[in-house]
């Protein structure tokens, strides 16, 4: 004799408006089984737990639960699939590689750059990160490679959805996505630091001291705190937001009006330049460089002063300094590269000969760029190398190849449990006007600040163990660095 089971499926959102939660939950009982599905509304899978009960009434009686406490909460019931998934701009190229045929009226460098080393990741890429250990590519294809500086591939870490940008906080590194979210790549693992609501359609964003700084298509900026709530929001003076940089005072913007400089705390805004659409933007500690569209990288102090222009040939993707800007370095649409002094005299112009620059950083004498067509390169920017490449005399580039067994690496939501804290920092997450929030109880930490902690590992009441926690440099909260487990 067989027993039917009809399986019970609810599902519930929540979509806050103004820059809240927008989240789905879904229950299913099948029989004695309950699976929970919950997530971010943005077509995808979300996250999974199925639980097994002694029979169909216990499981159901769960569920009932379970629906209940998210409806107190503010979901309700949804149709699936009715809220669309963000929407993701992409900059549009027409780039001239190395031996095509240039736009017209631009004449595109013929003589190629001495180019050392190129990885091939496969897709247009946008984020770079270098640092003495370890120069990283993120692309549009989710993934992020890490290679050594002598070009050996040693990581590679599988992202839901294409890297925005790849930026540094501190001791911390981030990764900004497609789909809204932000990932702290700092630990073994990716875990979610920032959510980003729905509603912003992202163009780019940085981080400084916790702050996440985000521009976006309609030329809007945003500055979030460590919980991922708003502490404002402004409408710019143009739109196709490409450029934001934070640092301890402000947030600069960059779109199509200029660059607009506004208080980090309060969005005030503290002064404006019309450069000519911005198309990238970079800093330094006193300066900020936007490279624009009207083929000039413009140099402006941070209270708004204009200083100079560096002018290119073409539309300009990418820009980058040497320390406190005694070299600047830009990239075109054109597949050129260029390098000027401070004063603003051009040095030199080269060819990439792997697609326009999208991102670039320069590092002990090497200029590494990122490009259109998903190649990290670097380039030797040394005096006599660039010489060299002048008179046609350029190092045969060594194509670099993923070996078979690199290591990859996806965004975990599960931690390991310990039964002992083994002299770690020991935090614990609570439930504060419906959010779930998380604090130190260690002693020797203020118990009234918060903890920033991976969202899809918090759970009510639970305790963790971390390896570090430091106070951020704005004050008020501390940061998790280093490894997270669950204690019982």
């Amino acid at each position: 004799m067989s027993v039917e089971t009809t399986q019970e499926t609810t599902y519930l959102e929540l979509s806050e408006e103004g820059g809240g939660a927008h989240k789905f939950y879904e229950v299913t009982v099948d029989g004695a089984t309950m699976t929970i599905r919950y997530g971010r509304i943005v077509g995808d899978a979300g996250q999974r737990k199925t639980t097994t009960f002694p029979d169909g009434a216990k499981a159901r009686a769960m569920a009932a639960k379970k629906i209940g406490e998210k409806v107190r909460k503010g979901y309700a019931p949804a149709v699936r699939g009715a809220r669309k998934k963000r929407g993701v701009s992409r900059r549009q190229v027409m780039s001239a590689h190395a031996g095509g045929a240039p736009a017209p009226a631009v004449r595109a460098a013929t003589r190629r750059a001495p180019v050392l080393w190129r990885y091939a990741s496969g897709s247009a890429a946008f984020g770079i990160f270098i640092d003495d250990r370890l120069c990283m590519v993120g692309n549009e294809a989710g993934e992020i490679t890490s290679l050594t500086h002598d070009a050996q591939v040693v990581q590679q870490v599988r992202l839901p959805d294409g890297v925005k940008c790849i930026v540094a906080d501190d001791a911390w590194l981030y990764a900004g996505c497609d789909d809204g979210n932000v990932y702290d790549l700092s630990g073994k693992v990716p875990r979610l630091a920032y959510r980003i609501s729905p509603d912003i359609d992202i163009y780019w964003l940085d981080i400084h001291d916790g702050i996440l700084g985000v521009s976006d298509a309609g030329g809007a900026v945003v500055a979030i705190d460590h919980e991922d709530e708003f502490l404002w929001r402004r409408q710019g003076r143009g739109t196709a937001g490409w450029m934001v940089r934070c640092d301890p005072a402000a947030v600069h913007h960059g779109h199509s009006g200029g660059v607009t400089s506004y208080d980090w705390r309060t969005g005030k805004e503290l002064w404006h330049q019309s450069t000519g659409p911005v198309l990238f933007g970079w800093q330094e500690r006193s300066t900020v460089y936007a490279g624009t569209s009207t083929r000039t990288v413009v140099r402006l102090r941070k209270d708004g002063g204009r200083e100079r222009a560096y002018d290119c040939d073409a539309p300009v993707f990418s820009c980058a300094t040497a320390e406190d800007g005694r070299y600047v370095f830009a990239g075109d649409n054109q597949s050129s590269i260029y390098c000027f002094d401070e004063s603003g005299t051009r040095l030199w112009k080269l060819a990439t000969g792997c697609g326009a620059a999208y991102s670039m950083q320069y590092h002990d004498q090497r200029l590494y760029i990122v490009t259109t067509d998903g190649s990290l390169a670097c380039v030797d920017a040394s005096e006599e190398a660039i010489r060299a490449a002048e008179r046609g005399s350029v190092p045969d580039v060594v194509d670099v190849k993923a070996p078979a067994a690199v290591e990859t690496v996806t965004p975990s939501a599960t931690v390991d449990v310990v039964s002992d804290s083994g002299g770690g920092i020991v935090v614990e997450c609570f439930e504060e006007q419906g959010r779930l929030r998380v604090r130190v109880v260690s002693p020797g930490f203020d118990q009234g600040w918060r903890v920033q902690f991976p969202k899809e590992i918090r759970e009510r009441g639970a305790r963790y163990v971390v390896s570090e926690v430091r106070e951020s440099g704005r004050g008020g909260f501390y940061r998790v660095y280093g490894d997270i487990h669950r204690l019982v």
